[in-house]
């Protein structure tokens, strides 16, 4: 998709010294994707109190793979 859009030059410019890009198409790309991914990602607040961990799960075994 096409459009034009009015960029804040300073927002811009600082977005590019810290991700290393150099195009604003792929500075917007980059953030668009990770704009995306954040708010696809449930908060983890949401998450208290969802679920209760067994008292007889041993979480050792499970890393060792004896579980």
């Amino acid at each position: 998709m096409r459009t034009n859009i009015v960029l804040n030059d300073k927002l811009v410019s600082e977005a590019q010294a810290l991700s290393q890009i150099k195009t604003k198409r792929e500075l917007i790309e980059v953030a668009l994707q990770e704009f995306v991914a954040n708010h696809r990602r449930k908060d983890l607040r949401e998450l208290k109190g969802v679920s209760e961990l067994r008292v007889d799960y041993d979480y050792k075994s499970v890393r060792s793979g004896s579980g």
